[in-house]
């Protein structure tokens, strides 16, 4: 049994009396008219466990987008349904109003619509649904809640999505509308032309110009159906806060911009999510489905606070690729990291494949160094600038090993990324 305002309104009249006579039996008397009304008002209520409830809700979403989740209900009492109904989520679902009157009569049925405002990517789970019966006074009533399952999968944003066009324009260019001449591993024979000056010797075609009466040369473009291999670290550091989101949700930005464009110059890209066990893992996937596959199995990634199991990375990463590939790590460039956790290992990477690490720099830092006013301001200052300092020595150790590295803040790691792959394949690398 639930009371409303009414109930208390009309209980305080009751006090009136009291305060002006000073009698106590009228008290008594009030309580007791009261007490009745209320329970003669529940009783009258329709039993809200009497109305079925059906929910429905799209399986997925992207971040910052909207979407609805879909109440069915159903009065199967033998009274008229007269109340509320609540359609709880979690708070981060962001369900907008989602308290609905409802007028239901007996053996009919009506839908209520919440809205799903999101604020973080993931599944988000419903709550129970609680129904609220009012009595015809509008004093009392009744109330239960019930479990309907509902799962919301909130995709990654891709904001990155806007730099793709750009970088697809300079894919066109290397590969096919503007053939390159380069040699060496990673390219591809394209065509023959005739020899202009400038021209590497080395792509002169003798045969093909013994045939004729002009020197030609080879055109090489980028390979395609290169393997690309995502790594997301996914172990402790990716839970550190770079401004409003954690360093992991930046490197998905990343990724995803990477495997789009990469799925769209021709090569095989796969994903890998690991820590000290695999996470999620994409294989297989291609053209249309590959974007679609990679949202759906980032989406409801955590961070693990536990160290990286670099050794045990390597040995997924020479499982899954037998050839030369673009291995990229989307990791950290925390000095104390690389040195113990990537920098034994990295050579058993980089003496097979192409390796790239890319890492979210920390806006904050850049900021503490530009400090100057107070004596705390300058010791945070001569801080960020070691830490800086450290970096760029990982940087150098890293880049002795073989190994590209990236280093951005999250909203230029993603398009930084991109570029570092367009010119690997400009270069015949890939």
């Amino acid at each position: 049994m639930v009371l409303t305002w009414r109930a208390v309104a009309l209980t305080a009249l009751g006090v009136v009396p009291v305060l002006l006579t000073g009698s106590t039996g009228t008290v008594l008397l009030w309580a007791v008219v009261v007490a009745a009304l209320v329970a003669l008002d529940a009783g009258l209520a329709a039993s809200p466990r009497e109305v079925s409830v059906e929910r429905t809700v799209p399986r997925a979403v992207r971040l910052t987008e909207q979407t609805r989740s879909t109440l069915l209900l159903r009065n199967e009492s033998r009274r008229r349904f007269v109340g509320v109904v609540r359609d709880a989520w979690q708070p981060s679902a962001g369900a907008v109003s989602n308290r609905h009157a409802l007028d239901l009569p007996r053996g009919e049925q009506r839908r209520v619509v919440t809205t799903l405002a999101p604020t973080r990517r993931g599944d988000r789970q419903a709550d129970k649904v609680t129904l609220r019966s009012l009595g015809p006074l509008g004093i009392a009533g009744r109330q239960a809640s019930v479990v309907v399952p509902g799962v919301l999968r909130v995709l990654p944003e891709f904001a990155s999505r806007r730099h793709l066009p750009s970088r697809l324009a300079r894919l066109r260019e290397l590969d096919g509308q503007a053939a390159v001449q380069i040699r060496g591993e990673g390219t591809e024979f394209d065509s023959l032309r005739e020899y202009v000056i400038g021209d590497d010797v080395r792509s002169i075609d003798w045969r093909a110009s013994a045939r004729g009466q002009e020197m030609v040369v080879r055109t090489w473009r980028p390979e395609r159906d290169r393997r690309v291999l995502i790594v997301l670290d996914t172990a402790r550091t990716s839970a550190a806060r770079i401004g409003d989101q954690p360093r992991l949700d930046a490197s998905i930005e990343a990724g995803l911009l990477l495997g789009a464009l990469a799925s769209r110059a021709g090569d095989r890209v796969e994903m890998v999510a690991y820590d000290r066990q695999l996470r999620a893992r994409v294989a297989g996937a291609a053209g249309p489905r590959l974007l679609p596959a990679l949202a759906d199995s980032m989406a409801p990634l955590e961070p693990s606070l536990v160290e990286t199991d670099w050794p045990g990375l390597v040995g997924l990463v020479r499982e899954r690729l037998s050839q030369k590939s673009l291995v990229v790590l989307l990791s950290t460039l925390e000095p104390a990291a690389i040195e113990t956790g990537l920098l034994p290992v990295v050579e058993q990477l980089t003496a097979h494949h192409t390796v790239v690490l890319a890492s979210v720099a920390d806006p904050a830092v850049a900021a503490l160094r530009a400090g100057r006013s107070t004596a705390a301001e300058v010791f945070d200052a001569a801080a960020a600038e070691r830490t800086e300092l450290e970096r760029a020595a990982a940087t150098m150790v890293l880049g002795r090993r073989g190994v590209d590295v990236v280093s951005a803040l999250p909203d230029e790691l993603a398009p930084r990324l991109a570029d570092t792959y367009l010119s690997l394949k400009a270069a015949g690398r890939l």
